[in-house]
């Protein structure tokens, strides 16, 4: 199985489909938990990069050797998060007990009707954010999802919250056009989530200093924050165990400010503050990391694989605020 994660089948992925349309749908969620230990002990026999992946960050995280006990928590964590989809995107939530900090800032932002970035990770829950849509039915929530990196999630969508489906902004696209989408959705007073912390192959990206070691970040949603010039929030949605959540957010910019005399210098210290922020909640809840990949590289693998410059960095702005300009044009026609 190959050691990059965007050639590996996606974790939690069709099988986790059946699991959630058949056993959990028929069964309910407490016999539906029982069979996360075989799927547990799946992932720890016979999926060797993720097994790896995850004992490298735990003794990250944790700061300590770690044993097999360790590295089964974070797999059934993972497992438990997943089987929750189905009754997070679908039916009702009232099983759940979500304590929910800080979305004041996020709803006064809301109500301003400019929209919002919400900029997330994967770690924790993501598909809990539909929490805040049930309480405040009146918000418009947009997902940026890469479908073709995530078939079983799209699929899921599909099958138990078309609604949800139908307002995905589908990643895959080239970037004028996203950001042409974020924009509208924004226009129209839309809370617009995307995950922020994973590198695809040949994106631009920048080093941050996280967890004692230096990753990659990408900066492409920084620099479509400051062309949008809407508020950026951050949001995770963290498993505690059981029926247990409790959904974070903090206002991270009301508006994001990226000169050009001093672009890259900004950049970094933006997705510094953004590596400090999730490291932060990384170590509330450590096992809810969700990157079984290696996410900390060499620094001639990041160099390689990775390597920004200015010049790069102006084509990357010069494209979404071409798109960004093609949105306005089109708005004002």
């Amino acid at each position: 199985m190959s050691e990059k994660w965007t050639e590996r089948p996606e974790g939690g992925g069709h099988f986790a489909i059946w699991l959630i349309r058949t056993i959990a749908r028929k069964l309910g969620r407490r016999i539906a938990r029982l069979h996360l230990y075989p799927i547990t002990a799946y992932f720890l026999l016979k999926r060797a990069p993720e097994r790896r992946a995850s004992v490298a960050y735990l003794e990250r995280a944790l700061g300590r050797k770690t044993t097999w006990l360790d590295g089964a928590k974070h797999v059934h964590t993972f497992a438990s998060t997943i089987l929750d989809r189905v009754f997070l995107l679908g039916g009702p939530l009232d099983r759940f007990n979500v304590e929910v900090v800080g979305v004041d800032e996020v709803h006064a932002k809301l109500d301003e009707g400019r929209g919002v970035l919400l900029f997330g990770s994967h770690h924790g829950s993501f598909e809990v954010l539909r929490v805040i849509a049930q309480r405040r039915p009146d918000y418009n929530i947009r997902i940026v999802l890469d479908k073709q990196q995530n078939p079983a999630l799209t699929q899921i969508l599909d099958a138990l919250n078309p609604t949800l489906a139908r307002n995905i902004i589908d990643a895959s696209q080239d970037g004028p056009t996203i950001v042409t989408e974020i924009q509208h959705a924004a226009s129209q007073g839309a809370l617009v989530a995307l995950l922020v912390d994973r590198v695809r192959p040949d994106e631009p990206s920048m080093p941050a200093e996280f967890l004692g070691a230096t990753a990659r970040f990408p900066t492409s949603p920084w620099l479509i924050a400051s062309v949008l010039k809407i508020p950026v929030a951050l949001g995770f949605g963290l498993y505690q165990g059981g029926n247990r959540y409790k959904l974070m957010f903090e206002l991270f910019e009301d508006v994001v400010e990226i000169p050009r005399n001093a672009r890259a210098q900004s950049l970094q210290a933006l997705i510094q503050r953004f590596a400090s922020r999730l490291e932060y909640y990384v170590k509330l809840e450590p096992y809810n990391w969700f990157n079984f990949y290696d996410f900390w590289e060499s620094e001639d693998e990041l160099v390689s694989r990775h390597a920004l410059d200015d010049a790069a960095v102006q084509r990357r702005t010069a494209g979404h605020t071409l798109g960004a300009d093609k949105s306005r044009s089109h708005t004002a026609g």
